[in-house]
């Protein structure tokens, strides 16, 4: 039987602080995980573009401006 996330909420609330504390450290650790293997194949990913002449070589200067560029656009 799976719980629904308020279900879960709700049993969370009524853990004791020494629980919540485990569940948060887990919680974390997992994210940690999850965006570690996020990171690889992204990683991965570029490797097969920049190996296959999808992407060319760049200069850190150029890498910089073109992030400040896209950051100033979103705002």
């Amino acid at each position: 039987m799976s719980m629904t996330f308020e279900q879960v909420a709700d049993t969370v609330k009524n853990f004791s602080p020494e629980q919540r504390e485990i569940l948060t450290n887990l919680i974390h650790r997992w994210q940690i995980e999850s965006t570690r293997r996020e990171i690889a194949k992204d990683a991965k990913e570029s490797l097969i573009a920049f190996r296959s002449g999808q992407l060319k070589p760049q200069s850190a200067k150029a890498i910089i401006m073109e992030l400040q560029k896209a950051v100033k656009n979103q705002k």
